[in-house]
């Protein structure tokens, strides 16, 4: 497995996406909310024509809404999942940067898309984890008359 990840801002976090779960970054594309998903979720984006779940980062960390200018498309495991960034800030070979465990107060939060944490360029890194972004009950309720069901 490499250790070259994409880094991304998201307000004052700088945030690491394994390299080989990403697809591509590209302009915010228009969304349509979904309704009874959780709160970190703003919607579907149709993404080389599949329907794609948005997450805000901002708001999957415990801040406020993102006002995102890329998004990142992500494998999550089988399915895509898209996330509003703040900004991508490029391709680095993290090293031990991120090789962190979570302490137990935040592994207990039940935040299973934080892997680790680690520093920067003296900057809070987090390490984030692509499969578990959006709950697979989401992706079974968008995808039940739909592709990747």
């Amino acid at each position: 497995m490499s250790d070259l990840s994409l880094l991304c801002r998201v307000h004052r976090w700088v945030c690491a996406l394994p390299l080989e779960q990403v697809i591509e970054t590209l302009r915010p594309l228009p969304m349509e909310p979904l309704s009874g998903a959780p709160g970190f979720v703003c919607g579907l984006s149709i993404i080389r024509g599949l329907p794609v779940p948005v997450v805000d980062l901002g708001r999957l960390l415990g801040t406020e809404r993102t006002r995102p200018t890329r998004f990142v498309t992500l494998r999550a495991g089988v399915r895509t999942v898209a996330l509003a960034v703040d900004a991508v800030i490029g391709v680095r070979a993290l090293g031990s940067a991120g090789a962190g465990e979570l302490p137990p107060l935040l592994s207990a939060t039940g935040n299973d898309a934080l892997r680790s944490l680690g520093s920067l360029d003296g900057e809070l890194l987090l390490v984030l984890e692509s499969g578990r972004l959006v709950p697979d009950e989401l992706f079974a309720r968008l995808y039940q008359d739909g592709p990747g069901s």
